[in-house]
């Protein structure tokens, strides 16, 4: 049985230093009241209408069928930018990935609303597409935004502490799963190989959040964020998203165009 019984929390003054070595070391941690509220309504307003219209088409055996998801996530909200973008997250990311590449990139966007009746989602990790692993070397890290309360009736994420020593899946006992419970406006930061799913949803009202993943600058997106983000929008987003959307090279050979922001088509 695991020795850690509880997510590491935070609140928002906390430092980035205390809460990323939280997540490196034992692959999760919570910051609390990351998000003010204003942000959060603006951006649970931007998903009512797609979540109902085109949210069952993830629907499968692995998502769920009481689970409405939508990608894309900065074709349908522009106020998800600045969660996307976060300087909480920003700083995971430079601590969890810079170490292993030039910058890196956005790997997927979703939001997700777990309606009533829908079970356990199978546990996973997220960066097992990768069909290869480099010992020592996090291609991913995870930030879930809390856009309702996460609470163990609704579903709240399941988390196993330490499992990002790549331990078997399928050994680890229904004891060891801690529920990643928190307030609105909260997130949840997890590393890529962090085994997780999302939880059975036992309320009467659905929980919504947004996952966003940000993957090695060198690696393949989940997300092809060229295709499934118009180039219109896509140009209408300060560089710094521009750049997360992989809208940038990586050093002088990788992903060169002759837009790149710092010029590396020319030095190629």
């Amino acid at each position: 049985m695991s020795e850690n019984r509880t997510i590491q929390r935070f609140d928002n003054k906390a430092s980035d230093e205390a809460v990323n070595e939280a997540l490196m070391r034992v692959g999760a941690a919570i910051v609390e009241g990351a998000a003010p509220r204003d942000l959060i309504d603006r951006v649970q307003a931007d998903f009512r209408e797609p979540f109902d219209r085109e949210g069952h088409v993830f629907s499968n055996d692995f998502n769920g069928y009481k689970t409405l998801r939508l990608g894309g996530v900065l074709g349908i909200s522009r106020a998800s930018a600045e969660l996307i973008a976060h300087p909480r997250v920003m700083a995971a990311a430079d601590a969890a990935l810079l170490p292993h590449c030039e910058n890196y990139r956005i790997g997927s966007t979703t939001a997700i609303e777990i309606h009533p009746g829908e079970g356990h989602q199978e546990l996973h990790r997220d960066d097992n597409f990768y069909p290869y692993r480099i010992p020592g070397i996090e291609y991913q890290i995870a930030a879930m935004w809390a856009l309702d309360d996460f609470t163990v009736e609704n579903g709240a994420t399941r988390v196993i502490l330490g499992s990002q020593d790549l331990r078997p899946i399928e050994d680890i006992p229904e004891e060891d799963v801690i529920q990643a419970v928190m307030p609105r406006g909260s997130l949840l930061l997890y590393l890529g190989a962090t085994v997780h799913g999302g939880g059975a949803n036992h309320s009467n009202g659905p929980r919504s959040g947004l996952i966003n993943t940000y993957s090695l600058g060198w690696l393949r997106q989940e997300e092809n964020q060229y295709l499934t983000v118009p180039r219109e929008i896509a140009d209408s987003y300060p560089e710094n998203i521009r750049r997360l959307m992989g809208y940038q090279a990586h050093g002088t050979m990788l992903g060169v165009y002759p837009g790149d922001p710092d010029g590396y088509w020319y030095d190629a």
